[in-house]
């Protein structure tokens, strides 16, 4: 991180109860994770005036994600999507600044790396998700070794891309989405687009290879957005290629190697030469959460938390609830969709709370924002049944708009670090 990022998350800290001692404790509400879903949970919980809730979260920044694609495309500073995590753990609440290790979800108690024993009442699952880099071969090597690989979806490279992006002469530009479930599914190809037209503002147009190599079989799993944005590839002549799997970069011959589906059930090894390489890694449910009681131990849902779906309480343990990116929910892993997510829960634990069952329902509600140009943003906003759910009046959301630019840029971080995080929307 860079000395002007250090420098800006340490303005202005916010002084919070941080125990860090080794030993046993007792809380009544014990949160995992202190990104979007744990604060925005926890922030909720104190507005309800729940005593003694306690979050475990290692990390001493808290970042606004979604607008790391801006960052990449040269719209936005990433020092502005940086806060110190002292400032938004809610008052009361005591920050566990640790590491989750293991769950015994029969004692009632989570471990920590520190050594601390924290034994809970209430337990609500939110670590976010893994970014397996590793599972790439080369790929960690090529991102911190060479200039023209990168990805969003770290803080230290999504400056990066845009320094790739502005660098690029011509030849093949790949964006690549892994075989896994990833955060924000639509930000492999948000950062694509913004770099084609980046490109045809160059002039580069005819000299710019634009491929988008997919593990999936389409472009969005809903079929009304999907067709906007076939006219966005159209548009920008992006060759789309799907079932390609990336397993492996050979940064030094700017090769990045896939696994391709064919149509007898095998696969075959593919090999696509580039000059730009953008790289959306595998991701996963962190390791202790894989190893946990709490998840899912085989079939499709295999290592994410489970969580019914509506009531997002956990179905052999009723004192455990799990929502974001870790959890088996079977809908897209964006903010949006823990905005959503966040009021259910905690109406539902309250409930439990207090000894009844719990009837607030989640309808799978999820928005993607998805930058087709600069300036161009299709507001993707579907649920469970893969339904369409408009939520702004008299705005048509199945055209690219550029008011819709204007709220991703400006209107949802505010959005973000006011209201959602304060536990107000």
């Amino acid at each position: 991180m860079s000395e002007s990022v250090t420098e800006h998350v340490r303005e202005n800290p916010v002084k919070a109860p941080v125990a860090r001692v080794p030993g046993t404790e007792r809380h009544r509400v014990v949160i995992i994770g202190g990104g979007t879903a744990g604060i925005s949970v926890a922030a909720r919980l104190a507005l309800a005036g729940q005593k003694d809730v306690a979050i475990i979260e290692p990390s001493q920044h808290h970042y606004y994600q979604p607008l790391w694609t801006l960052v990449g495309a040269g719209e936005a500073r990433v020092e502005d999507t940086i806060r110190d995590e002292a400032r938004y753990i809610p008052r009361g609440v005591t920050w566990l600044q640790d590491w989750a290790e293991e769950i015994d979800p029969v004692a009632r108690a989570v471990s920590t790396r520190g050594g601390k024993r924290v034994e809970y009442d209430y337990l609500v699952v939110a670590p976010g998700i893994q970014l397996d880099w590793d599972k790439v071969r080369g790929l960690r090597e090529a991102l911190e070794q060479r200039p023209n690989v990168s990805s969003n979806y770290d803080v230290r490279y999504a400056p990066k891309t845009w320094e790739m992006i502005r660098a690029f002469k011509g030849g093949t530009a790949l964006f690549t989405h892994p075989a896994t479930p990833v955060k924000c599914a639509g930000a492999p190809q948000k950062i694509m687009y913004l770099a084609s037209d980046h490109f045809r503002k160059q002039g580069l147009s005819d000299q710019a290879h634009v491929i988008f190599a997919s593990a999936g079989k389409t472009l969005f799993g809903v079929k009304e957005f999907a067709a906007v944005l076939e006219q966005v590839v159209k548009r920008y002549g992006i060759d789309t290629r799907y079932q390609h799997n990336l397993v492996e970069v050979r940064g030094e011959k700017n090769e990045a190697v896939f696994t391709c589906a064919q149509a007898d059930g095998g696969t075959a090894e593919v090999v696509i030469p580039y000059e730009l390489l953008h790289v959306c890694p595998p991701q996963s449910a962190p390791d202790f959460i894989k190893r946990s009681p709490l998840a899912w131990q085989d079939g499709g849902t295999k290592g994410w938390v489970k969580a019914n779906k509506y009531t997002m309480q956990h179905p052999d343990y009723p004192e455990v609830f799990a929502l974001g990116d870790a959890s088996d929910l079977p809908t897209s892993r964006t903010g949006a969709a823990i905005r959503k997510q966040a009021p259910v829960l905690v109406e539902n634990l309250l409930a439990v709370m207090a000894g009844r069952v719990p009837t607030a329902k989640y309808d799978g509600y999820a928005s993607c924002p998805l930058t087709t140009g600069y300036g161009k943003l299709l507001l993707a906003e579907f649920d469970y049944d893969g339904k369409p759910t408009p939520s702004l009046p008299l705005i048509d959301t199945l055209k690219e708009r550029r008011d819709m630019w204007l709220l991703k840029k400006y209107g949802l971080p505010q959005l973000y670090w006011k209201l959602m995080l304060r536990g107000r929307a």
